[in-house]
């Protein structure tokens, strides 16, 4: 926080007419006489870090000091220094209240964080106690999202009913007259010619009257448009509009940066989603299910389940080494790649992985992949699968849910020459195997010997009115090893399973 040490002696009369061309600070430097600085005793402006988002924070003033017996007339509280000395008190705090409300939004890092932070400080800042702000970017690129402070869901759907161009924030996204700037309505119900729909909607909701302000900056151009509600007539004064201004400036700029990062993030899900298969095959005798989590930089966890010949099923699952571009197109690869030697060798997932080891080793030198194929036969519910650095599967039935014994092996890509055995073992009717990477076990933040439990444990649970369905399988296990939304959360470990009960 800042604090004033001591008063610097100026001409008052000359300082007073030059802080009107020129900033504060400025007119100091430059009309303060060189001499040792008298001590001020000024009272010390108190942090603002612990404002209440739901009640405005009173103006910030600072009543004068009181005259010393016998002081001349030129310290009274009236004289022009005690007055400049509560204006640079003021302006202190103003500063100091803006530092405060920023460093608070520039913790933010996700897009609703931001936009709450955003109504909260601007809602102190003009002394309101509800809002929303609307983010529509102009370029038509999204996301596009309205978050309300003090508004309940259907509210924001009561308010989205009147007519987009009799809203402030309508005519600041759309435009229109009046919006090139701020939008103050200091007495809505009394304004002549206000839209019917919105003076029921103002009457139904409680707010007379409404101050608005575009979210924009040079580069990005317009984001969105912030307004603040009141509960009677009123409109912020000058200081609060500029202060709400500064800050929105800030604002805007810190949101763009998000909204190109949510972009990113988005663009990379939609990648490694649409490398992955868009539906799973119809096989007789099985029923398959998968899910997939994607981290937000976008991750090389993938899965595939492809038809065979001889009525066979290819299942597989792997996970390529990094994050970002590189690694999601790297995992395309890899998978289309693996399509080719399963239809080729599928029921020798040994020779299946070996080749698929030795072009990633030739085409990516410096990546490696962990990777399992199981060659099954649903019509005698036989499955013969290899791995390589892989978890094992899980067997999900009525009388068992165990981890099938695979024999150890490295990734693809760890050693000169990769091979291990393979393993053969028989599903029991109504059985589900599942198959996954270790991103699920790395989300949960254990060791990895309390992951695997925590998994089995799942597993385990499945109700039985469920154990008919592999989506429902896969649902309740993932719930369970990664409760309280790490299973949507971002995170940097990619998530997949892929189910497969055996009828």
């Amino acid at each position: 926080m800042l604090d004033i040490p001591s008063r610097v002696r100026v001409h008052v009369e000359t300082l007073l007419a030059a802080q009107n061309d020129m900033g504060v600070c400025d007119a100091i430097e430059q009309y303060a006489p060189v001499g040792k600085p008298d001590a001020m005793n000024a009272p010390h402006l108190p942090k603002v870090a612990g404002i209440d988002s739901t009640v405005p924070s009173p103006t910030h003033t600072v009543a004068p000091a009181p005259a010393a017996p016998g002081a001349s007339s030129t310290t009274s509280p009236n004289a022009p220094g005690a007055v400049l000395q509560d204006r640079l008190a003021g302006w202190v705090s103003d500063l100091t209240t803006l530092h405060e409300l920023t460093e608070r939004l520039a913790r933010t890092a996700a897009l609703p964080d931001a936009l709450q932070e955003l109504l909260r400080a601007g809602a102190a800042l003009v002394g309101a106690r509800r809002g929303l702000v609307v983010l529509e970017p102009g370029d038509g690129l999204g996301p596009d999202t309205t978050i309300g402070l003090g508004l309940a869901r259907a509210d924001l759907g009561h308010i989205e009913t009147v007519p987009r161009s009799a809203m402030s924030y309508g005519k600041i996204l759309d435009g229109l007259p009046g919006g090139e700037g701020e939008i103050a309505q200091p007495d809505l119900l009394s304004e002549d010619g206000l839209d019917p729909r919105h003076r029921e909607v103002a009457a139904r909701l409680g707010y007379a009257a409404s101050y608005a302000l575009p979210l924009s900056t040079e580069e990005a151009g317009r984001l969105g448009a912030a307004v603040w509600l009141y509960d009677e007539p009123a409109e912020p004064v000058e200081r609060q509009r500029h202060l709400v201004g500064l800050y929105a400036r800030y604002a805007a700029e810190h949101l763009a940066r998000l909204v190109e990062l949510d972009r990113t993030r988005a663009c990379m899900t939609t990648i490694s989603e649409e490398l992955l298969p868009s539906r799973l095959p119809r096989v007789s005798g099985v029923q398959l299910a998968a899910r997939h989590r994607t981290g937000p930089r976008g991750g090389g966890d993938w899965y595939d389940a492809l038809p065979l010949p001889d009525a066979a099923l290819g299942l597989a699952v792997g996970s390529v080494t990094g994050s970002g571009p590189s690694a999601v197109a790297a995992m395309g690869r890899l998978r289309a790649s693996l399509r080719a030697y399963a239809v080729m060798e599928g029921e020798d997932p040994v020779a299946v992985l070996s080749d698929l080891e030795l072009l990633l080793r030739l085409t990516e030198p410096a990546r490696s992949a962990t990777a399992l194929f199981a060659y099954c036969e649903p019509a005698l519910r036989k499955i013969t699968l290899a791995g390589a650095g892989h978890s094992p599967p899980l067997v999900i039935g009525e009388r068992r849910t165990e981890y099938v014994e695979t024999s150890l092996s490295a990734p693809l890509g760890m050693l000169a020459c990769w091979e291990a055995p393979s393993v053969e073992f028989q599903a029991e009717p109504g059985e589900t195997v599942l198959l996954y990477t270790d991103g699920l076990l790395h989300r949960t933040g254990d060791p990895m010997d309390r992951a695997f439990s925590r998994l089995h444990a799942a597993a385990a649970s499945v109700p039985r009115a469920l154990r008919t369905d592999p989506g429902a399988v896969a649902d309740h296990v993932l719930r369970s090893v990664l409760p309280d939304g790490l299973d949507v959360a971002d995170s940097d470990e990619d998530v997949v399973l892929l189910a497969a009960r055996f009828e």
